[in-house]
């Protein structure tokens, strides 16, 4: 079975939501991060959010039971003092890829929609600029390099989105800008090729 076993860094742990992480992973998402947007479902209400995590915790054991890579939202905390920080993870991230430089460079400009391993973060305000996402994602791409043996990952964001942009640039990730306007949320990506090949 596929799964991602709980991960550490030094200051934090990477582990698997539970749904007692509801009251401190609500407060996160959908009010301290309202106005970021994730190009996803956007806010929840609080039982919104509750079906969420019990989905997500059902979906680590069915994702593993059908060998299926071990995609989904991990909680971010802090060692020290076992606070809830945010959430890391990985998703399948559906997209028109050969619309960028990257990739058009390596098969011609395609604007046929394909699917490839993307890595995501959002941490609470509190968190910010203390490196804190760099050290969660970094560790989620040393697992999914090392441990996966994936070729690449991607991260995507907005435009206006400069403490995410910083954070693939810390990562090593190589930052692409859409050069069309369509789709909308397609805006910029980061990629990260695997450095152990």
């Amino acid at each position: 079975m596929l799964t991602l076993p709980p991960l550490e860094t030094p200051r934090l742990l990477i582990r698997p939501f539970t749904l007692a992480d509801l009251p401190d992973i609500y407060p996160i998402l959908d009010v301290e991060l309202a106005d970021v947007d994730f190009g996803s479902e956007g806010l929840l209400p609080l039982e919104g959010r509750r079906r969420w995590l019990e989905w997500t915790t059902r979906n680590y054991t069915e994702l593993a039971r059908l060998s299926q890579p071990p995609y989904g939202d991990r909680a971010v905390v802090l060692k020290e003092t076992g606070q809830l920080i945010g959430a890391v993870g990985f998703v399948p991230c559906l997209g028109p890829f050969g619309q960028l430089p990257y990739f058009r460079a390596r098969g011609g400009v395609s604007r046929r929609f394909t699917t490839d391993f993307g890595l995501y973060y959002a941490l609470a305000r509190l968190a910010h600029r203390r490196g804190y996402a760099t050290e969660a994602a970094g560790a989620l791409a040393n697992y999914a390099f090392t441990q996966l043996n994936l070729q690449r990952i991607i991260a995507t964001t907005t435009y206006d989105n400069e403490a995410s942009q910083g954070v693939m640039r810390k990562l090593g990730m190589r930052i692409e800008k859409n050069p069309y306007s369509d789709p909308p949320w397609f805006q910029v990506v980061g990629i990260l090729e695997n450095p152990h090949n």
